[in-house]
């Protein structure tokens, strides 16, 4: 058996149907959006939401506290974490990302002060530190660097 010669069960798959093409197809003319009224119209339908003029959800339910969207989001990385890397390594965005403990940077890198730091000489370069933080990376002969 070759790639080309593969094809899937009999009866697995079945055709698209194709609206709108003819009344031999059961779905010609109107094409299953009946005759008239506001569906049946191209670009026709309501917003999604919309709840047919009953108040929304979102307009009947409370509104609390206030949200700044220009408010950072800092990735936070615990002191405990750095210990995957070497002594005398460098720590910055790309190696976070690269050992794993990272997916994504968002606004920026702060490192918490959870845990104990048993690397020693390590650079770490992130935009912020705790004072706990960094007091544990001097303790363990490491240098702080804020980007």
């Amino acid at each position: 058996m070759k790639l080309h010669e593969l094809t899937p069960a009999a009866g697995s798959t079945k055709a698209r149907t194709r609206r709108g093409r003819g009344l031999g197809s059961g779905l010609g003319k109107t094409a299953g959006r009946g005759q008239k009224g506001q569906n049946s119209r191209s670009g026709g339908g309501v917003r999604s939401g919309f709840e047919g003029g009953q108040m929304p959800l979102y307009r009947r339910l409370p509104k609390r506290g206030f949200k700044n969207i220009f408010a950072n989001t800092y990735a936070e990385v615990n002191v405990s974490q750095l210990n995957r890397f070497e002594d005398g390594a460098t720590v910055d965005p790309v190696a976070l990302i690269e050992a794993g403990i990272l997916k994504n940077v968002r606004d920026g890198i702060r490192i918490l002060g959870n845990g104990e730091l048993t690397a020693k000489n390590l650079t770490v370069i992130a935009n912020g530190f705790t004072k706990s933080a960094e007091e544990k990376i001097t303790a363990a002969g490491g240098k702080v660097e804020v980007i």
